[in-house]
């Protein structure tokens, strides 16, 4: 064989060479901060369950894999799904899973796996977030995933996120999952307006457990029943004539506004105004 016809069949093998040797993931691989382990078909149905996703959320899956999570995301909830995911060679085959399911592009009903650093990745326009990292890590993104806006929830397979206690815990076939609602700021003194009737009331909060106080001329009256999930608070409290006055509402920023109820029927609007 002359040397001319020899360097032509090296340059075919060359050329063929990427199109037969196809990316397979290997569980226990190496990633940039984990190794991959898959998340079981059932784990990841109820983790999206969890979060209760819809057509109408936007769902986000930090440390992507082979796409599983955004693409029955997509599928079989019609979200709008994106992966973010660290490996090149992973984000091409999942975006290759996501166009055998059907749900490749963008839009709702529809999946991208898109190449990235989950640390330095903006998700803040994600309705739900998803999970399966390790604890350390878990804790590094929390701080990101407090910020972001009051209701967004969060599903993380395995891992908890120490004392920010979870909203919901599932189990199946031994394998945990977490979910979390992002609380609101509330954490403060307020100025309650509530049909005319003016007073302040004080709010300690631990993530999204709260607590407080109302200022009732010299009295400070402990506030009873207060809860706080997302941007939805409620919470309850006794005048100076014992009448218990019920309170429901919703916080945007530093103001809330709502209803309150009292023992006799008696009804109103309210608004708070943070000091």
């Amino acid at each position: 064989m002359t040397f001319a016809r020899l360097l032509a069949a090296l340059l075919l093998v060359l050329n063929l060479a990427p199109a037969c040797a196809q990316f397979q993931p290997q569980v226990g691989q190496a990633g940039k901060d984990v190794i991959w382990v898959p998340t079981p078909d059932d784990v990841v149905e109820r983790m999206l369950i969890m979060a209760q996703v819809t057509p109408q959320d936007y769902v986000w899956d930090l440390g992507a894999g082979d796409g599983k999570i955004a693409i029955m995301a997509a599928k079989k909830f019609g979200a709008r799904a994106m992966g973010i995911e660290y490996n090149p060679d992973m984000v091409k085959h999942a975006n290759a899973n996501a166009q055998s399911a059907g749900v490749a592009g963008a839009g709702p009903g529809k999946a991208t796996i898109r190449h990235g650093d989950i640390f330095v990745t903006d998700f803040s326009q994600a309705t739900v977030v998803t999970l399966y990292l390790l604890p350390a890590l878990n804790m590094k993104l929390r701080p990101q995933l407090l910020s972001m806006r009051p209701g967004t929830r969060v599903v993380s397979h395995s891992f908890s996120m120490e004392d920010w206690e979870a909203d919901e815990i599932s189990t199946l076939d031994g394998r945990r999952a977490y979910f979390w609602v992002v609380p609101a700021n509330v954490m403060g003194s307020w100025n309650l307006d509530a049909a005319g009737q003016r007073t302040e009331i004080t709010l300690e909060q631990t993530f999204q457990k709260v607590s407080g106080t109302v200022t009732l001329g010299p009295i400070h009256a402990g506030l009873r029943d207060a809860r706080l999930r997302g941007s939805t608070i409620s919470f309850a409290y006794l005048d100076q004539k014992g009448m218990r006055r019920d309170f429901s509402g919703r916080v945007n920023g530093a103001r809330m506004e709502g209803s309150f109820r009292d023992e006799k029927g008696a009804e109103g609007k309210w608004s708070a105004t943070k000091k």
